[in-house]
């Protein structure tokens, strides 16, 4: 079954919470998701559009609770890809996702859409 999830993230809200909560981005993003940002000028503006895809990604999918963010993966490149495992993965099925960021000074937004392969 197909699905579209949408998700649209205030960047300094992110980027406070990290501050607040340190480790809370390694529950969230993968060792290669906090690798990427860092290598970038505004690190947190590159996070909050991962997040925003990892929340579109949930949405597209259905998914309710019972897993962790760190099951979506968002893997950079032209255009930027997903990688699913545990539930996420289960929830997918033999769908295929795509997604699209982008960002703003203020805003993170990503898209996502799974369909049937």
């Amino acid at each position: 079954m197909p699905g579209v999830g949408i998700d649209l993230l205030e960047i300094g809200r992110l980027e406070r919470a990290l501050e607040r909560h340190p480790r809370l981005a390694e529950r969230v993003f993968t060792a290669a998701e906090r690798e990427y940002a860092a290598a970038r000028v505004r690190p947190g503006r590159h996070l909050a559009a991962r997040f925003a895809a990892k929340e579109a990604v949930v949405k597209a999918l259905g998914l309710r609770g019972g897993f962790g963010l760190g099951e979506i993966e968002v893997l950079a490149g032209e255009p930027p890809t997903v990688r699913l495992s545990g539930r996420a993965a289960a929830a997918a099925g033999n769908r295929r996702i795509d997604i699209s960021l982008t960002h703003s000074r203020d805003n993170a937004a990503a898209v996502a859409v799974a369909e049937p392969r």
